[in-house]
């Protein structure tokens, strides 16, 4: 396609709504990776749960990405306009509640309700509010680009996702050195009242589609799915197996901001977060060229391969130099496999169930935020001070082991399905 052509589709291949949602989802997930960059930090050193920062930090990344199958009901029943508001009035509201337990005004409040008690109220509100957002953007995405433009335009929207997860925390360490750590949650807060304000005025409803229809979702029918897709052996075993690599991710977030300061004594800690955002929009398009004759398993595994090495990278480094290369090697593993996940996951879902399989393959995203947290607040409390490095190396064996049950199950257990196309022929 010349240049003239993807001009053309840019112009015309999309409603002016899909533009909208897509500048909303940009500053959404600014705020949003933002206010990730310093959580773990400030409730360990600003709300005073050290011993716990992890594990709640952890909680509410898994509440983001495991609710949005049941936000989807909301969706479909209040239309997306109404939902995108309460996203980011609860997002305004739950970013500021967070924000308080570090300010002098708020602990009084936090005190009396008992610290851990509140954050994990705020931060449960705070999720809920961004469960809503992903189904609302995404289903926008898809209603405004017009057939031949839908490539393009996941394509804008996973990249404006990017982008916010790089600039995010860049944001967020000027605002962490300028005024300091709770006010990148006051940020975020702005922000989401910002963005109420441009869905109010700008975002209009999208129509239904094409055949001017959709499939309404009721919790029955979610509840229906996820007993369908949780019957499907293969397809969890496969899940469960991969949630070892979002496992090693999120120790991005939830360790490596106390090893940059406490052992690199490296106080920017925010930069090193964004290393793989960064890598991740600079080699997915060449890396996927260079693997698409690869079978998508295969790509997996090494995917996995490189993450799980890239640890043994920082930890027998020690340096921040090798820190950085250890996360360059995460971000090409997860270069490498990120594309190829989906494509195999839609080749595991039975020909009628495509779209519903699809739904729950953000499950490892979610287990691997759940475990991740109490993985690092346990690394943390026995190695960070004595033996830092033993830190990582057990994040690669979590990696390591992933890799060879994957390994295993493409052997035994891989082979054994049909491919959609087979299963149509059949």
């Amino acid at each position: 396609m010349g240049f003239r052509d993807r001009y053309r589709e840019i112009r015309y291949g999309f409603e002016s709504t899909f533009w909208v949602a897509n500048v909303l989802e940009l500053f959404e997930r600014l705020a949003f990776y933002g206010a990730k960059a310093v959580l773990v930090v400030f409730l360990a050193n600003k709300a005073g749960l050290e011993a716990d920062a992890g594990t709640l930090a952890g909680i509410f990344s898994g509440l983001i990405f495991s609710l949005p199958v049941v936000a989807g009901v909301f969706v479909d029943k209040y239309g997306f306009k109404k939902t995108l508001m309460a996203c980011f009035a609860i997002f305004c509201a739950g970013y500021f509640l967070i924000g308080m337990a570090g300010m002098e005004f708020g602990q009084g409040i936090a005190e009396a309700v008992g610290k851990k008690t509140y954050i994990i109220v705020v931060l449960v509100l705070t999720a809920v509010g961004g469960s809503l957002i992903k189904p609302c953007i995404v289903g926008t995405v898809d209603r405004t680009s017009r057939p031949e433009a839908k490539a393009l335009g996941f394509s804008i929207y996973y990249t404006l996702v990017n982008i916010g997860g790089a600039v995010g925390p860049l944001v967020a360490l000027q605002v962490r050195e300028g005024l300091g750590i709770e006010f990148v949650l006051v940020m975020s807060s702005l922000t989401s009242l910002l963005l109420l304000l441009g869905t109010v005025l700008f975002f209009r409803e999208p129509l239904s589609g094409a055949s001017g229809t959709h499939r309404v979702r009721t919790f029955g029918k979610v509840f229906q799915d996820m007993l369908m897709v949780f019957a499907n052996i293969r397809f969890m075993t496969f899940l469960l197996i991969f949630s070892g690599f979002w496992i090693m991710f999120w120790q991005i977030f939830l360790l490596l901001p106390f090893y940059t300061l406490e052992v690199l004594h490296f106080e920017k800690f925010e930069i090193l977060e964004t290393i793989d955002a960064w890598c991740i929009i600079a080699l997915t398009i060449p890396v996927t060229m260079a693997t698409k004759k690869l079978k998508p398993v295969a790509a997996i595994t090494i995917g996995l391969s490189l993450a799980s090495i890239s640890w043994i990278i920082v930890g027998a480094g020690g340096t921040l130099t090798f820190t950085i290369v250890g996360i360059a090697v995460y971000a090409l593993g997860e270069a490498t496999q990120s594309p190829r996940f989906y494509e195999y996951v839609a080749s595991l879902a039975p020909p009628d169930q495509t779209g519903t399989f699809m739904g729950f393959a953000f499950l490892p995203v979610a287990i691997g935020a759940f475990a991740g947290g109490p993985v690092a607040d346990a690394l943390r409390g026995a190695f960070m001070a004595t033996n830092p490095s033993m830190m990582w190396f057990v994040v690669s064996a979590i990696g390591i082991t992933s890799t060879l049950l994957m390994i295993v199950y493409t052997v035994l257990v891989a082979p054994g399905h049909k491919s959609r196309s087979a299963e149509k022929v059949s």
